[in-house]
């Protein structure tokens, strides 16, 4: 067998380096050694889960995230009709909506969480950032399997309980999986309101996120 040894670790670098010229050369470069387009997307995907701890390590910043979500978007362009002509498939893993809560206009954390699941195989529904209770209900109903929100301030921590009595209110609590992350957000606040999952990083919470 190929070892791919050598263009797995250059898809990863160049996602690390978040340029995308870099990125989608280091694709076309793995393709003529060739590695199929689900292999070049598990090394990209790695790559991008770095970006993510960097990040929160202060080690890149937003910008540089952006660029390397520009990059994998343009590697799936790509490699998409490589996948469709082979029977590959890019099927998402799950449906998920993301939002900050109502009250609250901070998103950055959840804006590079959200990219990260989408990089990860997820598809994310990002409503943004002040959504009300009702729109993560709704998106639920559609058919939506986790739950993501984020609070940036104690003020609105207490929505996140919200949704989840409405989502139980609705019968639909069974149904989903429910994150909470943000700031003022701890475990134990978790636990206490009935969440399944709380992520104190991004890359931490697609972790959780991808075991389940």
């Amino acid at each position: 067998m190929t070892d791919f040894t050598k263009e797995n670790k250059e898809l990863y670098d160049t996602m690390v380096a978040y340029k995308v010229p870099g990125i989608t050369a280091a694709v076309e470069g793995a393709r003529k050694a060739g590695m199929s387009a689900t292999q070049i997307i598990d090394g990209l995907s790695a790559g991008m889960t770095q970006v993510g701890v960097l990040f929160e390590r202060g080690k890149l910043f937003l910008p540089h995230v952006l660029s390397a979500a520009a990059g994998m978007k343009q590697a799936m362009t790509i490699l998409d009709p490589e996948l469709k002509a082979s029977g590959e498939t890019t099927a998402k893993k799950a449906s998920v909506v993301m939002g900050t809560v109502e009250g609250d206009v901070h998103d950055i954390g959840k804006s590079i969480c959200s990219t990260m699941l989408q990089c990860a195989g997820f598809d994310v529904h990002d409503m943004g950032r002040d959504v009300p209770k009702q729109t993560f209900i709704d998106e639920v109903k559609k058919g939506c399997t986790f739950c993501g929100m984020s609070a940036l301030m104690t003020t609105t921590m207490t929505v996140q309980r919200d949704v989840i009595s409405m989502l139980k209110d609705a019968g639909l609590r069974d149904k989903v999986v429910v994150m909470v992350g943000g700031a003022p957000v701890t475990q134990a606040y978790a636990d206490k309101i009935g969440a399944d999952v709380y992520g104190d990083s991004a890359s931490e919470t697609v972790a959780k996120v991808k075991d389940l």
